[in-house]
């Protein structure tokens, strides 16, 4: 497809979702079995209400059950599931439309995603795109009958490891997705809802105080904190903000952050997405309270030419300053944090270094610890 868009001044190429493919080998599947004719595209109106023209291959052909499938195209995003077939298998039935997970294809076993636990992994948005491509080519060509779907992905196992899939409980395949049909390069939406979807296993296990940190932290923080189960967080990348927001929404009763002094110190200047490109101000934030501390000109210069983090904590220890610096940065965090959440939602956060690490937490940090063990302790 030639639909384009700009990140960062780059023109990138869109593709389609699994979920399109699926739709689309379906349809041509049951234009085969309904009228014995022989397709090699079909025409798809996507959700968003782009018109895909996809190729499609037929893999197997009889009397009474057809194959057909659809290569996904990503675009110019880096999917893992870029380039694999995606297969729609149909066969008559008595009545209406069942839509099943072959081969490749997860099965859902925790609650809180939005198929139930037990069903095969795909969205309800392209399990609708399936039904309505089936049903328009049944209303066009006067069938009355019942149709069967079953979508497969072979390569699907192997890849769902490279996925978010195991974390969300989804097992021995990928999933079939898409709200829109279409894949924007470096969808940051696409990230986000597998934050979402995330939170939402959890809540629905009963989970009330959440742990989020922004990715892997390493070991340092471990050894620090051995009462939490630090590899069962919840990943935040970036997107602080949305997972905060969206933490309230689901009805959680607290979280605590915890993340390394070069992300979250970007909290304490009110960023809520901590990508470099949206904001880089480390050194500005670091600089501004060592001075308020009683750093001098030469000393905030230092800071300033700094390049990590633990580059200025060096200069600030060497000079007495680290210790009343970090509180004053840990504060400012404190208190952005708790003005992006209602008062009765308790958030914390703990901010450590790989070099120096625990550099402090917030005043409800120790609490939401607590919290959190004690909850592990219930549910294991």
């Amino acid at each position: 497809m030639e639909t384009y868009v700009y990140k960062n001044r780059k023109k990138l190429r869109c593709g389609y979702t699994t979920g399109s493919c699926a739709a689309a080998a379906a349809k041509a599947a049951v234009i085969k079995l309904l009228s014995g004719k022989t397709v090699e595209t079909v025409e798809l109106m996507t959700p968003k209400g782009t018109l895909l023209t996809l190729a499609v291959q037929e893999r197997t052909s009889g009397e009474h059950e057809i194959c057909y499938a659809v290569q996904k195209d990503s675009g110019d995003d880096p999917d893992v599931t870029k380039g694999i077939m995606i297969y729609a298998k149909v066969k008559k039935t008595a009545q209406g439309i069942t839509i099943d997970g072959g081969e490749g294809i997860g099965r859902v076993t925790k609650a809180g995603l939005a198929c139930a636990v037990g069903e095969p992994a795909i969205n309800p948005v392209p399990r609708e795109m399936i039904a309505q491509a089936a049903v328009s080519v049944c209303q066009q060509l006067g069938y009355k009958g019942g149709l069967w779907i079953e979508i497969s992905a072979p390569e699907g196992k192997k890849l769902a490891q490279r996925t978010f899939n195991p974390r969300l409980g989804i097992v021995d395949g990928i999933s079939i997705l898409g709200t829109s049909g279409i894949v924007e390069p470096m969808s940051e939406a696409a990230l986000i809802d597998t934050i979402k979807a995330e939170m939402n296993i959890r809540k629905a296990s009963g989970e009330q105080y959440i742990l989020v940190t922004p990715g892997n932290y390493g070991e340092a923080f471990a050894k620090i904190h051995q009462r939490l189960q630090v590899a069962d967080s919840v990943k935040c990348s970036n997107y602080l903000g949305e997972a905060l927001d969206y933490a309230v929404e689901v009805g959680f009763k607290g979280l605590l952050l915890v993340g390394h002094m070069g992300k979250i110190v970007k909290v304490a200047g009110g960023i809520m997405n901590t990508h470099s490109r949206y904001a880089d101000c480390r050194m500005e934030i670091i600089a501004a309270h060592s001075a308020m501390q009683g750093a001098e000109r030469e000393i905030v210069r230092q800071i300033m030419a700094c390049v990590t983090v633990d580059e200025a904590m060096a200069i600030l220890l060497q000079h007495n300053l680290l210790v009343r610096t970090i509180e004053s940065i840990i504060d400012k965090i404190d208190f952005y944090l708790q003005a992006r959440v209602p008062e009765t939602f308790v958030i914390g956060a703990v901010v450590f270094s790989n070099q120096y690490g625990l550099l402090g937490q917030t005043k409800a940090a120790e609490r939401l610890i607590n919290l959190i063990v004690q909850q592990e302790e219930e549910q294991s």
